[in-house]
């Protein structure tokens, strides 16, 4: 008989798998938990000669994720929901009725993959039939065949290969993963600290120099967005304006992607948390931001909502 021990080592690609799901990194870590539960109950009639552990494991988590899918909106971001604004003075309104699209805190697990995470193919995913969704990522992510997909959906090779092309059809639009260079890329580093040292000192024309021409800066739950270099500096220079300068930012990284924890200047001293950003580097500049301002969003990240002046500079 199994035990949980055997369902452990699996845990992390879960998490990762009903993230890419659910587009929520909360809601996929309590999918998990009902998948293990799920599978310890059912452990007396799990047959190794049918599936592997992890197999099952995945049949489980997908019925799970598609219940749990089943008459949801879906989770976008606010470049998925209408028109940039061209007013960087607009009111910067929270719309707490969208369940926006979460980012995932990389460092919480050990996933092998991540260009296949990075925010902008897990927005667009959010488009397709729950059904669609996980055959696209159970056969181009996790590699699974398409043998094995109609096992843990309970359907047929032809109807899964059917997903697959409708799925890859949707998403044909969305670019390659590879146009986005991974974090460690020198490159990369060079350009993010860049920007650090640009956003600390708040200075907008050091931040323009880094950006693409079309870059977009969106801020959910915020749902305005704006595209282009003159709106997302005049923005930044209205967020300068309003909080000073002397930030701290701190580097990580999100959905593969490069990262900044943003801590805005207190008037008595010290920095508190303002925004966890989460950007895309193209060509040697910064492509988009997307700039998160939800607590539960800094919880999954576990980071501290004030900082001192000691701590505002810790070693990269």
């Amino acid at each position: 008989m199994m035990g949980c021990v055997e369902f452990e080592p699996y845990r992390g690609e879960l998490v990762a798998y009903c993230y890419r799901m659910l587009g929520s990194f909360h809601e996929a870590e309590d999918l998990v938990q009902e998948t293990m539960l799920r599978a310890w109950k059912a452990r007396d009639r799990y047959d190794r000669t049918r599936a592997s552990v992890r197999t099952w494991l995945y049949r489980i988590a997908t019925n799970v994720c598609v219940s749990a899918l089943e008459g949801r909106a879906r989770r976008p971001l606010p470049s998925g929901l209408g028109a940039p604004s061209e007013d960087p003075g607009a009111p910067l309104t929270p719309a707490f009725d969208i369940p926006w699209l979460q980012p995932f805190p990389d460092a919480r697990f050990d996933t092998e993959r991540r260009a296949d995470m990075r925010l902008a193919l897990v927005a667009a995913m959010q488009i397709l039939p729950p059904r669609q969704r996980a055959v696209l990522v159970l056969r181009e992510v996790l590699e699974f065949s398409a043998a094995e997909v109609a096992e843990q959906l309970g359907t047929t090779v032809p109807a899964v290969n059917s997903a697959l092309q409708r799925a890859r059809a949707a998403l044909a639009d969305v670019g390659d993963a590879g146009d986005v260079a991974e974090p460690g890329d020198p490159g990369v580093r060079a350009v993010i600290q860049n920007y650090v040292e640009a956003f600390e000192a708040a200075d907008v024309p050091a931040l323009v120099r880094l950006l693409t021409d079309e870059a977009v800066l969106e801020m959910p739950p915020v749902p305005l967005w704006y595209r282009g270099r003159r709106d997302y500096g005049q923005f930044m220079r209205r967020v300068f304006e309003m909080r000073g300068a002397g930030w701290s930012m701190r580097q990580l990284t999100a959905n593969g992607q490069p990262a900044l924890a943003a801590y805005a200047p207190e008037p008595g001293g010290g920095h508190r948390l303002h925004t966890l950003q989460v950007l895309s580097v193209t060509g040697g500049r910064v492509a988009c931001n997307v700039v998160f301002a939800d607590p539960h969003v800094f919880e999954a990240f576990d980071l501290p909502a004030q900082i001192s002046l000691g701590e505002s500079r810790p070693p990269r």
